[in-house]
């Protein structure tokens, strides 16, 4: 890859109605695991025109109702500030259409005798850090949810009555040797309440756009565009449809590295498609930490029922410090990656997943009750000991 370039990533609100569902999905997540750190939960959300659609299949030791999932739902939507004539959180429809976990399914993931528990699914899974910002995070999605945080923020404060909950951003960032040193382009579309120009909106989005991004990095004026279609005050799930798991690069890593593929929303944690994905971001966000590479991307591979992964995989893109056929043999020492070894090792099994799905999974700070744990940087003393 050439070291000069420009990389472009983009992040939405928490508002968006992709982020909607992701919230709903997960905040369900956190209450059947609340009830019992063992259920399991794979549940999809549907947004639209004051329309939420739950679908998906649970098991849990403590009845969870649909009227249970049904409020929760609500209460998300007025979290985030949805009271809107196309979309509000007390006359919104529900339907709940989630039941029991397949059978066939929990047989081949349960343990049993002496077979471990397995994992939820084949499929693979990336985790990735470079060290150009101080979270370990890509710098073009890091700058873009920062935007979008601002922006939530100055609203939720009452600062910004004006701002709406639907909102997106988009950074492009000019790479010289590798290393971001300049904002070339900036983009960021917010919806509002009515009667506001586009040159209103623009006046109150910049402020705190130019708070967020670094000193003497702002993009010239003319690259910077502000709701560059005009009017937004219809968005939201009134605007747009919105379903749970596509906004999976907003996720993770702004398309700096793969994805796997697999969503991580309204999954319980014995999914590896969620676990398995944070599991190597941790283990890469301290190979960086620990200054054994600048940059550092990991991919795992695991097969349904399978406790073991089938493969690990370890590029650092030519900036190891160290030998990287030894480091992919010291990984599995330091942390067991079978499924029941990653919940553990990062105690997933609580109700902790409402606030990853939005603002991303990735580059959050660790929380008391043990939210983003994965995001902890105590392997680097036993990593740098290996070397």
């Amino acid at each position: 890859m050439t070291s000069s370039y420009l990389f472009t990533s983009e992040s939405v609100s928490e508002g968006h109605p992709d982020k909607v569902s992701d919230q709903i999905s997960d905040a369900i997540v956190d209450l059947f695991l609340g009830k019992d750190p063992s259920a399991r939960v794979a549940v999809e959300t549907l947004t639209t025109t004051n329309k939420v659609v739950l679908a998906g299949e649970t098991r849990c030791a403590v009845d969870v109702s649909k009227e249970e999932m049904n409020e929760v739902a609500r209460q998300v939507i007025k979290r985030i500030g949805y009271e809107q004539d196309g979309f509000h959180w007390d006359k919104a429809d529900i339907e709940n259409y989630v039941h029991g976990q397949s059978a066939e399914i929990a047989q081949g993931v349960d343990a049993a005798g002496e077979k471990d528990e397995g994992a939820g699914d084949q499929g693979i899974m990336f985790g990735f850090a470079v060290d150009e910002t101080p979270e370990l995070m890509p710098a073009p999605i890091a700058y873009s949810h920062r935007i979008m945080k601002a922006l939530a923020e100055a609203r939720h404060s009452g600062r910004q009555p004006e701002f709406e909950p639907d909102a997106k951003s988009q950074v492009t960032l000019k790479y010289e040797n590798g290393k971001p040193v300049d904002v070339t382009s900036i983009v960021v579309s917010t919806q509002h309440r009515d009667g506001l120009s586009q040159a209103d909106v623009r006046a109150l989005v910049t402020p705190y756009v130019k708070d967020v991004m670094p000193e003497g990095w702002m993009c010239p004026d003319e690259e910077f565009y502000v709701n560059p279609t005009g009017k937004f005050v219809i968005g939201g799930p009134d605007g747009d449809a919105g379903l749970t798991g596509r906004k999976i690069i907003v996720d993770t890593y702004g398309g700096a590295a793969p994805h796997g593929g697999g969503a991580f929303s309204g999954k319980d944690p014995t999914k590896v498609d969620r676990s398995a994905a944070y599991a190597t971001r941790y283990l890469a966000k301290n190979v960086v930490a620990a200054g054994l590479a600048r940059k550092c991307l990991i991919q795992v591979a695991y097969a349904i029922g399978i406790s073991k992964p089938l493969s690990i995989f370890i590029d650092t893109f030519g900036t190891a410090q160290v030998d990287v056929a030894k480091l992919e043999k010291v990984l599995p020492e330091v942390m067991n990656l079978s499924p029941r070894g990653i919940r553990e090792h990062l105690q997933l099994s609580r109700p902790i997943y409402a606030s990853s799905a939005a603002y991303g999974h990735f580059g959050r700070t660790p929380g008391e009750n043990g939210e983003f744990s994965w995001e902890k940087t105590d392997l680097v003393d036993a990593l740098k000991s290996a070397f």
